[in-house]
């Protein structure tokens, strides 16, 4: 079975985390954490530095590894490390990749287009 790994961001800031809806792919549409598929060489790290860099413009620091996921699609097997990241100054997000993004504070729960994104 094909393996990807990947890298998530749960973006902080003022209280609350950011989910971004996919522009793009098999999962457009779809809500998510920002992130995208490790480089041959890269780490974890630098990997999530990068892809939010390409996907939303920002500098960001990975402050602490929250978990890895492992799941089983039909297609291949997926790693996901999420990291607890800020962005690193004042800047703002700015969507390169995605069709919206949404704040969301603890304990909200918002439907999209049939989808929901809930903060925990």
């Amino acid at each position: 079975m094909k393996r990807i790994e990947v890298c998530a961001a749960i973006l902080h800031h003022e209280g609350r985390i950011l989910a971004t809806q996919r522009g793009y792919g098999d999962f457009k549409d779809g809500w998510e954490f920002p992130g995208g598929k490790m480089e041959p060489g890269e780490t974890p790290e630098e990997c999530i530095v990068r892809e939010i860099k390409e996907e939303l413009n920002v500098d960001i620091v990975p402050e602490a590894l929250l978990t890895t996921v492992e799941c089983d699609y039909p297609a291949f097997h997926l790693t996901m490390h999420c990291f607890w990241s800020a962005i690193a100054a004042n800047e703002q997000v700015e969507l390169l990749e995605h069709e919206a993004a949404k704040w969301l504070g603890a304990g909200e729960t918002y439907s999209f287009g049939g989808g929901e994104v809930a903060a925990a």
